[in-house]
């Protein structure tokens, strides 16, 4: 998974290096995929992405939220301040206070959100958590000039071009989606229909949570997460595909993502996270 522990921070701050567990300091950033024929790349900035403490993560909408709803913060359930939720374990509506710093375009600080709990958190058929905050989508675009990253309503297609961008590291990388994996396993935990990168998205730790962005539309498909280290078979930070029919692949220094279209039918009016509306099929308590 691809949250930082503390030894590589000590690492950073005695090395100078961007250095992390069993990952090679990163490279220098990839050229941009190319975008299919006849499509037309949008700007993709650090606009909206916030950094945690330990993690990536972005200021988002669905579809059909309102500038005055409370706004929404997603990252990984991994990232957790509490540590990583067991497998089987869905958290709602959880107290916390956590805080989020908010970046411009150009990847600078521009202020701090700050979390009035957790709506939904989970590891169990997918690696998400999204924080409710104590601001409206208006007020921050009042204060700070940002505007909220839009869910995809839909699933990504294979090949499309997409960028990872990193808040904690303020750092993209540009790719496209290479397939997906039935079954991702991880220690204990098992993702479903996971979004797998080419090779040019070498995330490294710090950039779970990080919104993966869609070039052609702009919109959040997905959320980066994992990726195999060493080459292991189905450990923690070396996870394996797992086919219909039971076959494991390892796939040595390729990166996972968890697909976020999902998540939009679960957001009631008011931006609650419902898990019993139609179409929702998050994972319950």
């Amino acid at each position: 998974m691809k949250k930082p522990l503390v030894g590589a921070l000590l690492s950073l701050l005695l090395l100078g290096a961007a250095a992390t567990p069993a990952v090679a300091a990163p490279s220098a950033p990839t050229a941009p995929t190319a975008t299919a024929p006849g499509a037309t790349a949008v700007a993709v900035t650090y606009a909206g992405t916030v950094a945690l403490s330990n993690c990536s993560g972005s200021v988002v909408r669905a579809p059909a939220s309102q500038p005055n709803d409370l706004a929404l913060v997603l990252s990984n359930g991994h990232c957790l301040e509490s540590g990583f939720p067991a497998a089987g374990e869905v958290i709602t509506d959880r107290p916390s206070s956590r805080s989020f710093s908010l970046l411009n375009a150009a990847g600078s600080k521009v202020g701090t959100l700050r979390a009035s709990r957790i709506a939904y958190a989970t590891m169990t058929d997918t690696d998400i958590s999204v924080y409710q905050l104590t601001r409206t989508y208006a007020q921050i675009q009042s204060q700070y000039g940002i505007t909220a990253l839009t869910l995809d309503d839909v699933r990504p297609a294979q090949g499309s071009a997409i960028k990872v961008v990193s808040g904690y590291w303020k750092r993209t990388y540009s790719c496209s989606v290479d397939g997906f994996a039935y079954r991702l396993k991880e220690g204990d935990w098992t993702w479903k229909d996971s979004v797998r990168y080419t090779s040019a998205c070498n995330t490294i730790g710090g950039t779970s949570g990080s919104p993966v962005i869609d070039t052609t539309t702009g919109k959040v498909v997905a959320v980066n997460n994992t990726g195999n280290e060493d080459g292991a078979r189905c450990t923690v930070n070396n996870p394996c595909e797992v086919d219909q029919n039971g076959n494991v692949t390892v796939r040595r220094g390729i990166n996972y993502a968890q697909q976020t279209y999902i998540v939009v039918p679960c957001i009631a009016p008011g931006n609650r996270i419902d898990l019993s509306r139609p179409g929702c099929t998050l994972p319950k308590p």
